[in-house]
Parts: structure tokens; C-alpha cells; sequence
């Protein structure tokens, strides 16, 4: 008998022979090695929305914003209060200060910076191209938002001579000498990138709370209903500026009913940034764009536009939410808002995981 005869042993009748694994299930073993290194502490989303938690979050960032503003109703003097836009720039931290009380005190998540969406950033360049996107693509829509609506008559612009810039600098003695408005409307446009990165600072204390904390602890009544109810708190969020007559010039709970339905429609564009890339810091970035380029389009104005109105040829208004509702139909459509992976991995290394996890 040789060697190697010698060296066999006998498998008992009966023992089924392992199987060696086949290359999908190499695969998953190796994504989830690589889920579990990426992603210690704890799922990306709750199971389950803890409802207490996201009341409390709503009253204290409610609150808050209208405790802020307290001074300047107490005043009578509205959006004249020379301290309106300071304690309007406070506000926009309340939200952030609402999500941490919500993740040390009322549902402490396994991982912190994870649920809220601020690490990791792998894939690194996942997260650069939508912040990208969100830099370019926010005041795109802007832009187009204020073309339509000078072609739908809301608004008159002016690219020849720029008279409404013209007619408020005049009026408010802040001509410039030795510029020619061409200029200024020149240097108003170059420095959008910094304006914008300036008010993403400011916008940083909303989105931490709003699609840092809230979405993804609405996330478990599904993709839709966390959209649309984070966009319907985030709108009543702004009451105590609106009723001051704030963005739409009215005082009433139309102007709430208004800026809530419009906050709807935008917050389904940032939270798909949100979901997108399980990152808040793009939505971060088109919230700083959007309030960056709404103040510098407006050089484009004509000085015969028709006052109070004109909000409605605007990213705010009529023509605004058209644009807006396109978007959002281009992004369901194309089956954008399905594609949501997990921190750390890639879109197909989520879908992989999760498919295992569902069969």
C-alpha cells in the first residue's frame, strides 16, 4: 500500500462531506468583515421610531427657536429689530442643540457621530461628489427657479444693466467709486463659493438636527413619510419669523401654511442627499448654498419688479416649486430615493448585506 493510500481517512457513512464555499458567499463573508470594521456601534437607523423622543426633539427645538426670538417680539419692532438677523443666526443652532439633548438624554444611540450622520465619510468619494453636487446643483435650481419665473411674468429681471442693484445701492449709499455696476455684480458672483461655504456654517445647526437626528429616526415609517414629515417640522420650525412677516410678508398662518409646504418639497431634496450617501454633510452644503445664492441672485433683479410679490419668481415661490417638484420626479423616477447605503460602504456592499438580510 503507498503513502498515500496510507494517509486517507475513512469518512463515516452517513457524515455529509462540507462543501467548500462558493465565491458569492466568499464575498459576503468578506462585506461583512468589512461592514463590522467600518461600522462599530450599533445599526445606522433605529428599528423603530421612538415617538417620545421625537416629540421631545420637536418642543425643545420649537421652543427654543421661539424663546430666541422672544426679544425681538417683545420689542414691536419686527423684522426692523437691528438684532433680528443675530438671533436669527441663534436660532439656526436650536435644532442642533434639540438632537443632542435627544442622543444623551432620551435615546443614546449605540454610536453617536454614526447616527447623526457626521462619520464615517468612507467612501470618501461618495461623499465629495453629492457634497459637490449640492454645491453646484443648490444654486442651479435657484437660478433656473428666478428664469421661470420671469417667464411666467412673476418677476422682471434685468442682465443688461442690473437696475434693481443699481436703484439699492443708490438708495442706501453704498455706491461703490471707481466700480462699474457690471463689476460689482461680477464680484457679487465670484465670491458665491465662499458665501456659500460662510453659510454652511450657519446652516450646519439646522441640518444637524433636521437630517442629522430626525430623519433617520423617522426613517423606520419608510422612505416617503420620513420626508415629508421631517420637511412639515422643519417648515413649522420657522413660525416665530414668519409671523413676523419673514420670507413671504405675511403674519399670518398662511405664511406658516406656505413656508411649511415649501420646507416639504425642499427637505425631500436634502434628506435624498441625507439618505444618498448616509452623510448630513451634503445636505449641510445645499442648505448653505441655497441661502448663499438666493441673497446673490438677486442682483439680477430689475428695479421695476413688482414689490412684495416678486417672491413668487423666486426659489421661493410659485415658479420655485415647480422647479422644485421636478426634482423630486426626476429623483423618483430614476429611483434615486431607493438607493440609500450604509455608512462605510459602498451602494453595492449595502445592497449585498441587505439582500442577505432579507432572504
Amino acid at each position: 500500500m503507498s503513502n498515500a493510500s496510507q494517509n486517507l481517512t475513512p469518512v463515516p457513512m452517513g457524515q455529509p462531506i462540507a462543501a467548500a464555499p462558493t465565491r458569492a458567499e466568499v464575498r459576503l463573508a468578506k462585506i461583512e468583515a468589512q461592514k463590522a470594521k467600518n461600522n462599530r456601534g450599533g445599526p445606522v437607523y433605529p428599528s423603530s421610531v421612538s415617538w417620545s423622543a421625537v416629540v421631545c426633539f420637536a418642543l425643545i427645538s420649537c421652543g427654543l427657536a421661539w424663546l430666541v426670538q422672544l426679544p425681538v417680539w417683545l420689542s414691536g419692532e419686527g423684522l426692523s429689530d437691528p438684532r433680528f438677523m443675530l438671533f436669527t443666526l441663534a436660532m439656526m443652532y436650536t435644532p442642533t442643540i434639540a438632537a443632542f439633548v435627544c442622543v444623551l438624554f432620551i435615546r443614546r444611540p449605540a454610536n453617536i457621530p454614526r447616527l447623526l450622520g457626521l462619520s464615517p465619510l468612507r467612501p470618501l468619494g461618495r461623499t465629495i461628489l453629492f457634497c459637490a453636487l449640492a454645491f453646484v446643483g443648490v444654486p442651479l435650481i435657484a437660478f433656473v427657479a428666478m428664469i421661470l419665473g420671469s417667464a411666467l411674468g412673476l418677476i422682471r429681471l434685468d442682465f443688461a444693466s442690473y437696475s434693481g442693484l443699481d436703484a439699492a445701492m443708490a438708495a442706501s449709499g453704498q455706491n461703490v467709486p471707481g466700480l462699474s455696476i457690471e463689476m460689482i455684480v461680477l464680484i457679487n458672483v465670484l465670491t458665491l463659493p465662499i458665501a456659500i461655504v460662510s453659510s454652511s456654517f450657519a446652516a450646519f445647526g439646522e441640518e444637524l438636527g433636521w437630517r442629522g437626528w430626525l430623519l433617520p429616526n423617522l426613517r423606520p415609517l419608510g422612505t416617503w413619510p420620513a420626508l415629508l414629515l421631517t420637511g412639515a417640522i422643519w417648515g413649522l420650525w420657522h413660525s416665530p419669523i414668519i409671523l413676523l412677516g419673514y420670507n413671504y410678508g405675511r403674519t399670518d398662518l398662511l405664511g406658516v401654511l406656505m413656508m411649511t409646504a415649501w420646507c416639504i418639497l425642499l427637505g425631500v431634496i436634502f434628506g435624498w442627499l441625507r439618505l444618498r450617501t448616509a452623510s448630513v454633510w451634503p445636505a449641510v452644503i445645499a442648505h448653505g448654498a441655497l441661502n448663499a445664492a438666493t441673497t446673490t441672485w438677486l442682483v439680477t433683479f430689475s428695479d421695476e419688479k413688482p414689490g412684495d410679490s416678486a417672491i413668487w419668481g423666486t426659489i421661493l415661490g410659485a415658479s420655485g416649486a415647480i422647479v422644485l417638484v421636478a426634482v423630486i420626479v426626476v429623483l423618483a423616477v430614476s429611483g434615486q430615493l431607493k438607493k440609500q447605503p450604509q455608512p462605510g460602504l459602498r451602494l453595492d456592499e449595502s445592497d449585498a448585506t441587505t439582500s442577505r438580510t432579507l432572504s
